[in-house]
């Protein structure tokens, strides 16, 4: 919790939530406290909390969310290490294993009860008894959270969507009962004829189970992928915490001594060998390498360290060995700032109001105050009890829409499948709406719109000079140095010249460059500043090659043998060959795409206009990355961003829309909305084109879902709707509903 003079702030972990608009009726109970600014994530399962003065304390915080029927606790500060380290149990266990065995107990026992209502050749002597046999277990065990929910929401005087299921559920069950037991249902040889004549009737005769085991069956199904693509919402911080190293190696008294990271202390030194991550924030005390920050800061070039310089915990030392005074652990490095900023940004985020539950918000009373209007309408007109519930009950189920169970998972389903074959990996509805509204997109450079990798893009030679014996000898030097760029040379000139020949007396000089002897020649690979201490000058042409490449932001290598400058060559993070049509893709969409890196100014604007885009912010830090990303939102813009990096993650949550490409780390990809599997940048032209067209089948599903079910409420509640009607109303709509999600199978992608 942190505090100011005047105001304090606190995250509550909020339980008992089945859908967005209980997020909303716990928010709104907290702001009406004095002093108190809430907002609740029903996604991340999170309210975070400001409120002033001394008047108000998190225990009565608390107690106001418990007073509306949920649960609230302080989270427990994450650890860097994954549950099954800390020998605790998963959430799944907890969280999805008794949803997942509902459905399946609902599914197996609600199919039969559902083809004996609807096949009147399935109906045996006793058909009615059995479909009470199998329909009792679905109504009551597998609908109990429907049941508990309209219960919490009752006490608070509001109505869901969990209201109407568990009021149409269980008026279908208990009028089936009372037609079983005290009506004429109960008959030996009772058939339901499948005919669609409209008559008024008591009712005695008709049971609704499959109407009952049915909502429940298809309802859960929606709540179960629901809940299983929500559990993922917080794995964004997970993954950032697990790219610290686990384990380190800490100098104490000349001995070294493996240690777990949580127990480094300020000032602790610890060893960091060539490969291995830094374990934490800190600087250096003795020798010297590369360290490839990439995956934090988006700078593509390795930088080079030495004594006095500072170190971020989680990157890679790429080059020689190191011995690092720790300056900042636990909480108070960067990776668990990016974490914090990962995880405000997600609960930045206003949570995702499902149209469902926007319209039963104002559905739900309505059918119930009609149902009331009904039953109270046919008891005026002495029309029978028995006449005024039938008419009453028939309300309550033909307004419970079957179809909108499967109004969003089939077309989730659908889409999701086919975004998967296609390499496009949607996590949720929650996504969906937001690529409808997306206007702006921003891209990061490194391993987004490049590939991420170093790689040798040119050859300068001077006169007289062979480019085949420029690329043997520098290759063969570079071949043995562990340097990310010297790797990039020698594979460039493998790829070209075929095997490298062997040096001697190879020598790595720490910030300058290599030399050795290559086939009997003396060889220098490295900064202009290598070859002038052995009294090598470059030729003018060689010096403009050198200061061009530099101006465009790539890196100039200078190569020299038997003391003559001979070449110059250019590394860069190469752009990937489909990312200029990518970009060519998404302006068609309707987007402004932007150019967001932590890389310099040069290099961005060369990437840029290599690409085809306009707008260039270079130089940016993680949280400058949301920052710009808040600014843009507060232009009034609706923003995606595609980013691969650890240091995309918090912009990509923050952001309205993330793309994460596959290729990258497992931070940005659980902070993203979206994955593209493949790393190929056109994917994401592809995928906010199939996200735009699964929510519009969404939106039709939805509509048909309640059309149906709306038409039908005046014949119920007229006391005209034969029980065969209400199932074949439902049974069409539901056919309507899948039929119009399989149609996403025919998305075809333009790359």
């Amino acid at each position: 919790m942190t505090t100011t003079a005047e105001s304090h702030e606190v995250e509550l972990a909020i339980g008992g939530m089945t859908c967005a608009s209980c997020a909303a009726r716990i928010e709104k109970k907290l702001n009406r406290m004095d002093g108190v600014e809430a907002t609740v994530n029903y996604a991340t399962e999170k309210a975070k909390v400001s409120y002033r003065g001394t008047d108000v304390s998190v225990g009565d915080l608390i107690a106001t969310v418990e007073a509306t029927g949920y649960t609230a606790q302080e989270p427990a500060p994450p650890r860097a290490q994954s549950a099954a380290e800390s020998g605790e149990p998963t959430e799944e266990p907890d969280e999805l294993r008794p949803l997942r065995q509902r459905l399946i107990t609902a599914v197996a026992l609600a199919v039969p009860v559902i083809a004996m209502a609807m096949v009147p050749a399935l109906q045996i002597e006793y058909w009615q008894w059995l479909s009470l046999t199998l329909a009792a277990p679905v109504v009551t065990y597998a609908a109990w959270p429907f049941h508990r929910a309209a219960w919490t929401n009752a006490k608070h005087g509001a109505a869901t969507m969990d209201t109407l299921i568990s009021v149409g559920t269980t008026a279908a069950f208990l009028w089936s009962l009372w037609a079983l037991f005290f009506g004429t249902a109960g008959t030996p040889g009772m058939t339901h004829p499948f005919e669609l004549t409209i008559a008024r009737t008591d009712g005695a005769g008709n049971i609704y189970l499959e109407a009952a085991a049915g909502v429940t069956a298809f309802i859960l199904a929606g709540r179960y992928f629901e809940a299983r693509s929500k559990r993922k919402a917080g794995a964004a911080l997970k993954a950032l915490l697990e790219l610290g190293a686990k384990e380190v190696t800490v100098l104490r008294d000349g001995r070294e001594v493996t240690v777990a990271t949580a127990e480094l202390q300020v000032g602790d030194r610890f060893l960091v060998r060539p490969g291995e991550k830094i374990a934490t924030d800190g600087t250096v005390v003795e020798g010297s390498s590369a360290v490839d920050a990439s995956m934090l800061t988006g700078e593509s070039v390795p930088v080079e360290v030495s004594v006095g310089d500072s170190v971020t915990g989680a990157t890679l030392n790429a080059g020689g060995r190191l011995v690092v005074e720790a300056t900042r652990v636990g909480a108070d490095t960067q990776l668990a700032r990016m974490a914090k900023l990962v995880e405000d940004a997600q609960n930045g985020k206003a949570a995702a109001q499902r149209l469902a539950d926007k319209i039963s918000a104002v559905f739900v009373p309505i059918v119930i105050a009609l149902a009331l209007a009904t039953l109270g309408f046919w008891l005026g007109n002495g029309a029978g009890l028995t006449a005024a519930f039938t008419a009453a009950v028939a309300v309550l189920i033909i307004a419970c829409p079957c179809a909108l169970g499967l109004a969003t998972p089939t077309a989730l389903m659908v889409g999701t499948g086919r975004g998967a074959q296609l390499g496009i990996l949607i996590k949720g509805p929650e996504v969906l709406e937001t690529t409808r509204k997306v206007d702006t997109i921003v891209l990061d450079k490194t391993g987004t719109v490049t590939t991420g990798q170093m790689t040798l893009l040119a050859v300068h030679t001077a006169p007289d000079t062979d480019e085949t014996d420029v690329l043997r000898l520098a290759g063969a030097l570079e071949h043995a140095s562990e340097h990310p760029i010297a790797q990039a040379v020698a594979a460039g000139a493998s790829a070209k010249v075929g095997t490298l020949p062997t040096p001697e007396d190879f020598a790595n000089i720490a910030g300058l460059g290599v030399q050795g002897v290559v086939d009997g020649h003396a060889v220098l690979v490295g900064r202009e500043k290598l070859l002038a201490e052995w009294a090598i000058e470059l030729p003018a042409e060689l010096g403009r090659a050198k200061n061009e490449a530099e101006a465009r932001g790539r890196t100039a290598i200078a190569v020299a043998w038997d003391g003559e400058a001979r070449a110059v060559l250019e590394v860069a993070d190469a752009v990937k060959e489909t990312s200029p049509e990518a970009i060519r893709r998404l302006r068609a969409l309707g987007l402004t795409p932007i150019l967001l890196t932590g890389d310099n100014e040069a290099v961005a604007k060369s990437v840029a206009a290599e690409v085809g885009i306009d707008e260039v912010i270079a130089e940016v830090m993680p949280e400058d990355k949301v920052n710009v990303v808040k600014r843009l939102q507060g232009e009034g813009r609706s923003v995606a961003m595609v980013g691969d990096g650890v240091n995309d993650a918090a912009a990509l949550a923050q952001a309205d829309l993330g793309l994460a490409m596959g290729t990258g780390t497992d931070a940005a990809i659980e902070a993203g909305d979206l994955t593209l599997v493949r790393g190929d940048l056109r994917a994401a032209a592809d995928a906010i084109r199939l996200s735009r067209k699964t929510l519009g089948t969404i939106r039709s599903n939805l509509f048909w879902a309640f059309a149906y079910n709306v038409a039908a409420l005046p014949l119920a509640a007229a006391g005209l709707l034969n029980p065969m009607i209400a199932g074949a109303a439902m049974a069409f709509s539901s056919v309507f509903v899948v039929g119009n999600s399989l149609r996403l199978r025919g998305f075809t992608p333009h790359s």
